[in-house]
């Protein structure tokens, strides 16, 4: 397989579709900002946390998910809020991303008690991305047409699962208000409260939020119980991904495009392993991978694959080569490589290119088809016909970069 240099990795064009705000912070700017809102950290070094919090390596997704009470206790601060959506969209133009979608959980910076409100997460979070954006395309490469311009969508993440102490205080207050309720109902409401939120924002405020997202704890707390929240969704012509197949097996994915409509996957990683198939009605597990990975090809069903989350957080996968990307090769699926999470999992987007182009075998056509899916697949926030140009660009920019390095 052609070998690809991390010179050539930086200048292709590139999106990140998976990417989350809140655990893509840089660390110095994290330590400035807890220093702000008299948020206290485990270290106040650099050093100090990464040997404590934010490491290389997780013993599972428990202690990996650990590290989002820090960058949340920040985030609930319009000021670090909109410095952290700008800082993000920054490091990814430095590194030859194009195109990006940054996913929250608005709910979990939401403070009532000093003022802030979803709508105000939300202008914050936009107003530091499209600072950003507006810059860069200001400059001479992108005016003079050398380069593609760079763009962004905002994903809003809904939660499976929350405590009713301590998650968040939006929670912890919604918890308190509906305390005759049923927990999995009031998660249920909290979500379909983002998504009405999300749609009156789009419609009214004309912002890029692009799409909806399920986050959390995937066991105990399946797709299917959100299926109304999706649906509302579906009928405002919202796109939707999920997390699925990061924890739970092929059923989980199964329920993601059945019940909820999904455009896209998170992850997909668990889909390939039968032993995380746990319903007893599914007697031939290899059957029904090999079915559903066909069907998932076949609808061009994008997978947002995140290899170095996946390794850290799945201590059984001591190799990336026992990643199940292969699989997803294999199967011909749509692929897209995504960091997660860029201060957690202490990756870039072209460390996770480098990670996949050196341990599988992708020739360049691979290559350019995996790089078209992150902008084909895109939720672009304009018209189809607006994608399908945007997507050319970068793919013609692809070609010229391909050329330039001796590949065509």
């Amino acid at each position: 397989m052609p070998r690809y240099s991390a010179d050539f990795i930086k200048a292709m064009p590139k999106s990140d579709l998976h990417l989350h705000l809140d655990g893509s912070l840089r660390l110095d700017s994290l330590i400035d900002m807890a220093k702000r809102t008299d948020t206290k950290l485990p270290s106040q070094s650099i050093d100090g946390l990464k040997q404590l919090v934010f490491k290389d390596k997780y013993q599972n997704l428990a202690e990996y998910l650990h590290c989002f009470q820090y960058t949340c206790a920040v985030l609930r601060d319009p000021e670090n809020l909109e410095q952290a959506a700008y800082e993000l969209a920054i490091d990814n133009q430095n590194e030859g991303v194009n195109y990006i979608e940054v996913r929250f959980a608005p709910q979990l910076l939401i403070d009532l008690s000093r003022g802030i409100d979803f709508d105000q997460v939300m202008h914050a979070v936009n107003n530091g991305l499209k600072r950003a954006q507006d810059e860069y395309n200001r400059t001479e490469a992108v005016l003079s047409g050398n380069k593609p311009p760079f763009g962004y969508g905002i994903i809003n993440c809904a939660m499976r699962m929350f405590g009713d102490k301590g998650f968040s205080p939006y929670y912890t207050n919604l918890f308190q208000l509906m305390r005759d309720f049923e927990p999995m109902d009031v998660i249920k409401l909290a979500a379909m409260e983002l998504v009405r939120a999300s749609v009156r924002l789009r419609d009214q405020h004309a912002m890029p939020i692009v799409g909806l997202d399920l986050a959390g704890q995937e066991s105990g707390y399946p797709a299917s119980k959100f299926k109304e929240v999706y649906e509302y969704a579906h009928q405002h012509f919202m796109l939707k991904t999920l997390h699925a197949g990061e924890a739970y097996g092929a059923e989980s994915v199964f329920e993601a495009i059945t019940e909820c409509y999904a455009d896209r996957i998170g992850h997909g990683y668990s889909m390939f392993i039968p032993d995380m198939i746990h319903s007893p009605d599914i007697a031939d597990k290899a059957a029904y991978i090999r079915n559903l990975a066909s069907y998932i090809a076949d609808k061009r069903i994008a997978i947002e694959v995140c290899l170095t989350s996946n390794l850290q957080t799945n201590p059984q996968l001591t190799d990336i080569r026992q990643h199940q990307f292969k699989a997803m090769l294999d199967n011909r699926m749509a692929t897209v490589i995504c960091t997660d999470n860029r201060l957690v999992s202490n990756t870039t987007v072209c460390n996770e290119y480098q990670l996949a182009l050196d341990n599988f075998d992708i020739p360049l056509k691979r290559l350019k088809d995996m790089v078209a899916y992150g902008f084909k697949k895109s939720f672009f926030p304009g018209s189809y016909v607006e994608k399908r140009q945007y997507a050319k660009n970068c793919l013609d920019y692809f070609d010229r970069v391909a050329k330039q390095y001796g590949f065509i």
